[in-house]
């Protein structure tokens, strides 16, 4: 990007009055802000306009008005060529202004001058490093896995956590004899332990069977209660008549339901 250059000051004239100290000035009728062009409000005018020069600052030559009736001369504002001093902080004052810009601003469109971002998740440990039951399968599975998209585990040959891989699955491997045992002996006992107590369960009955008496028990249950007349069994209710009780009135109403309807749609009982 190419350096700004300061606006070159094309005379030693002057207004000839005594130099405007910024100090002097309110902070808001001026911009001195680094990197930035330098201006300030004319003390006369009251228009913005540049400060020219890099040691020696003075306001640019400019007129009273930009509007100057037609065949008329434009009148030199007496505020051209002021000389300026800047005999205040000026990042102090930078400070103050963007305290001031952030006050006024709209609640809505203020920013913290922090910003505080959330912390990303750390990375997910390698398989080698997860601590969980090591199984003869689970072991082979991550072996298998790890070797399949590992380039530097070639042959007989591991990187770090292919051995620790391999030596996990080898171990795997080992103690897969003493844990077989020990499933069969727990599923030998488990076995034993249900047909005592199937053994146990007929006795167990009969012994229930004398305590609370077996006649009165066997009689009550043997012992069944009368059906209403006319029902199928408890469950279903009594029986739904099939046939009407009055066959003649039944067969009376039929008929003249019959003719009600040819009379409405004579069409359908002509067809």
């Amino acid at each position: 990007m190419p350096r700004k250059r300061p606006g070159r000051v094309r005379t030693k004239n002057t207004n000839r009055r005594e130099a405007l100290k910024l100090s002097s000035m309110a902070p808001e009728d001026f911009n001195v802000r680094p990197g930035e062009t330098k201006s300030i409000a004319c003390p006369d005018c009251r228009t913005w306009r540049r400060i020219m020069g890099d040691k020696v600052l003075k306001i640019r030559e400019h007129c009273i008005s930009d509007k100057v009736v037609e065949g008329e001369k434009h009148p030199a504002c007496p505020g051209s060529n002021q000389l300026v001093v800047i005999d205040i902080d000026v990042r102090r004052w930078q400070a103050r202004q963007d305290r001031l810009l952030r006050d006024a601003m709209p609640q809505d469109n203020r920013r913290a001058a922090r910003q505080f971002y959330k912390p990303l998740p750390a990375p997910a440990a390698p398989v080698s490093r997860i601590k969980a039951e090591a199984t003869l399968e689970t072991t082979r599975q991550s072996y298998l896995a790890h070797r399949k998209g590992c380039t530097r585990c070639v042959g007989g040959q591991h990187c770090t956590d292919g051995g620790i891989l391999a030596r996990r699955y080898v171990l795997a491997l080992q103690l897969e004899p003493t844990r077989r045992e020990a499933r069969e002996q727990m599923e030998r006992q488990e076995r034993r332990i249900a047909r005592e107590l199937a053994k146990q369960w007929p006795a167990g009955r009969r012994q229930q069977w004398a305590k609370h008496g077996g006649e009165a028990i066997e009689k009550a249950n043997n012992q069944c209660a009368e059906r209403l007349p006319g029902s199928l069994s408890e469950f279903r209710g009594p029986q739904v008549p099939l046939a009407p009780k009055d066959v003649k009135a039944h067969e009376r109403r039929q008929a003249e339901l019959g003719k009600r309807y040819a009379r409405k749609n004579p069409a359908t009982s002509a067809a």
